[in-house]
């Protein structure tokens, strides 16, 4: 079965909307022409050049489309019918669904020709904070820089923090979003898993949130887990998140902290995509317990047992903070209306939220003069 592709052009002209293949076009002129050197000068186009299409058509679709027979007028193969029949039928039946395709098109196109819009792209840890903030955003939220208004839009990527700083460092975002647990000295997991990505004087720390992390557990928690040494001495079934996540990373810090291995949890290896995903596995009966955020344990139905506070960091380049998206995010952050909405999402609470902050500051154990020497 041959797939088809879909492709569209950017034009200042107003033209219908189509979605049509340059074969149909051949074949229709080749059709109502009754020759080939008749379509070539209906469209434009050379006879050589029709020809040649047609013939490569011909091999890529397995099957004859014209009857070539000299001296006579060209014709189209049963197979070429077919093929301008199909193409009418879903001409007919797909109208009203390409205009709509085609305006929604132009809708996101004439924001790149709007110089009051700065669309700032995104990879973070997944986060609720994050997801309300592009919704916040995208209420108009009445920003300006030098004194002209500007409207700004978030396209959030979630993935884990390793790969979300590594996509920044990489150059396919301006800004990443990762999480640490709060109070952590040298020497740790989190050190060794940053601080390789992190560089001062290169990168940026800009504050976001404190958030809350804990055990998701069915609702009334019937097996008392209220730590992760109850999570191992009752053998509850354990959700994990991928290697590469922020949580994952959370999660050895507290086992280390707790004198755990975590070959002592059941579950270990059994990894979800995100915070969402460990909530609907505890809420479905497939596992007891997982390390998340409250906000996705009450969607899920769920109860949370906190066991640790952690600081949501945003980090871009360093020269991307004179760029207006990002400075239109910083003016964003600061405002009460938005700090007042993130301290509604259960486990949140605004820290620094918008502010240029230093390396050492909130992550301590990134000492630059520790670093150069070892350089």
């Amino acid at each position: 079965m041959h797939r088809l592709q879909l492709n569209y052009t950017l034009s200042k002209d107003s033209s219908p909307a189509l979605v049509r293949n340059p074969l149909i076009d051949l074949l229709q002129a080749v059709s109502t022409q009754g020759s080939i050197s008749g379509g070539a000068r209906a469209l434009g186009l050379s006879y050589r050049h029709v020809w040649g299409e047609l013939k490569r058509w011909e091999n890529e679709l397995g099957n004859e489309l014209v009857i070539w027979e000299k001296g006579q007028s060209a014709l189209l193969t049963e197979f070429g019918n077919k093929l301008m029949w199909a193409e009418r039928q879903a001409q007919a039946r797909l109208a009203p669904q390409i205009e709509a395709l085609r305006a929604e098109l132009e809708r996101s196109y004439a924001l790149a020709f709007d110089d009051s819009v700065h669309v700032v792209t995104l990879y973070a840890s997944h986060d609720d904070a994050l997801s309300a903030l592009r919704e916040h955003a995208l209420q108009g939220i009445a920003l300006k820089l030098e004194h002209e208004p500007v409207r700004l839009h978030l396209d959030i990527r979630f993935t884990g923090s390793v790969d979300a700083i590594r996509a920044l460092n990489e150059g396919r975002c301006v800004m990443a979003g990762f999480h640490t647990l709060q109070g952590l000295g040298k020497k740790t997991l989190t050190e060794r898993t940053y601080k390789p990505l992190l560089q001062p004087g290169q990168h940026k720390i800009i504050g976001f949130a404190q958030r809350t992390q804990g055990l998701m557990v069915t609702r009334g928690n019937p097996l008392g887990l209220n730590r992760l040494q109850d999570v191992v001495r009752h053998r509850a079934r354990f959700a994990n998140r991928t290697l590469g996540s922020g949580t994952r990373v959370v999660l050895d810090e507290l086992l280390t902290q707790s004198g755990l291995l975590a070959s002592e949890m059941n579950g270990y290896g059994r990894t979800e995509p995100s915070h969402a995903a460990v909530a609907q596995a505890v809420a479905a009966g497939q596992c007891d317990a997982g390390l998340g955020i409250a906000a996705a344990a009450q969607q899920a139905g769920l109860d949370f047992v906190p066991l640790a506070l952690e600081r949501y960091h945003l980090v871009c380049l360093k020269s991307a903070l004179t760029q207006p998206g990002i400075l239109a995010l910083l003016q964003l952050l600061q405002t009460r209306a938005w700090q007042d909405k993130m301290a509604a999402i259960p486990g949140y609470t605004a820290q620094d939220s918008g502010q240029v902050l230093s390396m050492r500051k909130v992550l301590p154990w990134w000492d630059y003069r520790y670093h150069k020497v070892q350089a």
